[in-house]
C-alpha cells in the first residue's frame, strides 16, 4: 500500500529533512509540497493525499485552519516546535504530533502508525459499509497527553479507565497515569460504548480490563486486572449488566 504524502512546511531546511525522512520508506510517496496555508488547502483538495505532514505555524493560514477548511480529509501528522496545540490535534484526530526537533526514529514511529491505520481501515471498509451510520461512526482510537517535556500518543485500547479529577480527566495506562484537559463527558462521547462503560459519575472503565464482577446488593463491584476495585452506581450497574450479563 502506497501512502501518498503532502509536505506542508514553510522552512526550506525542515521541508528538505521531511523529504529525506520520507524517502527512506518505499511505501511513502511525496506527491507535493507547500510552504503556506492557502497553497496547502489547494493541494489537499486537488491531490487528495493519504497523509499530510503539517507544520502548525505557517504563513497566511495556520495548519489547524488548513485542516478545518480543506474539503479532503487525509491522515495528519503535525510537526511543530510548540506543544500547546496537542488538544486541537486530539480534536482533529491527528495520527501523531511531532515536536521539533525530532529524528528519524520518531518520524518512523509516526508514519508506521499511519500505515497501520490505513491498513486497518481498508480491512474494515466492507464491514463498515454494511453497518447503520450510528454504528459506523468514527470513535476515538488514540489521544495525546503531556508527559514530562513531550507529547505522547496513547492507544485507547491500552487505557484501563478514565477518572474525573477536578477540571481534568486522569487517564490510566498500566501503572502510569496522565492528565488531559477535557471533561469526562467529552471523553465518553468519543468512546466505543460497547467496550467502555461509565460506571458512575466520575469513572469510565474499559471492560477489557475487568477481571471479575461481584454483586453488592443492587450494585456491582468491579475488580480490574491491576486489582483496583470500583463500585458502580445503581445506574452504572444497570448499564454494566446490559453489556456483560
Amino acid at each position: 500500500m502506497i501512502i501518498r504524502t503532502l509536505i506542508v512546511e514553510d522552512e526550506p531546511l525542515a521541508r528538505q529533512a521531511l523529504r529525506e525522512f520520507a524517502a527512506e520508506f518505499d511505501w511513502l510517496a511525496v506527491i507535493g509540497e507547500a510552504a503556506d496555508g492557502r497553497t496547502a488547502i489547494d493541494l489537499i483538495n486537488a491531490l487528495q493525499p493519504d497523509l499530510v505532514l503539517l507544520d502548525v505555524q505557517i504563513p497566511e493560514i495556520s495548519g489547524i485552519e488548513v485542516i478545518n477548511r480543506a474539503e479532503h480529509n487525509p491522515s495528519i501528522i503535525f510537526t511543530t516546535a510548540y506543544d500547546n496545540y496537542a488538544l486541537r490535534a486530539f480534536e482533529l484526530e491527528a495520527a501523531d504530533y511531532l515536536l521539533k526537533p525530532f529524528g528519524r526514529a520518531r518520524f518512523k514511529t509516526a508514519v508506521e502508525r499511519v500505515r497501520q491505520r490505513h491498513a486497518e481501515k481498508a480491512g474494515r471498509l466492507s464491514t463498515e459499509q454494511a453497518q447503520p451510520p450510528e454504528q459506523a461512526r468514527n470513535v476515538l482510537t488514540r489521544l495525546f497527553v503531556h508527559f514530562r517535556n513531550s507529547i505522547v500518543p496513547l492507544k485507547i485500547d491500552d487505557i484501563s479507565r478514565f477518572e474525573a479529577d477536578d477540571d481534568y480527566v486522569k487517564v490510566f495506562v498500566g501503572k502510569q497515569s496522565y492528565l488531559i484537559d477535557l471533561t469526562l463527558g467529552e471523553v465518553e462521547s468519543r468512546l466505543d460504548s460497547s467496550r467502555f462503560c461509565r460506571v458512575h459519575r466520575s469513572t469510565i472503565v474499559n471492560l477489557e480490563f475487568v477481571e471479575r464482577v461481584e454483586t453488592q446488593d443492587r450494585r456491582l463491584l468491579l475488580i480490574l486486572t491491576d486489582k483496583t476495585e470500583i463500585i458502580a452506581s445503581r445506574s452504572g450497574s444497570q448499564a454494566l449488566r446490559k453489556l456483560i450479563l
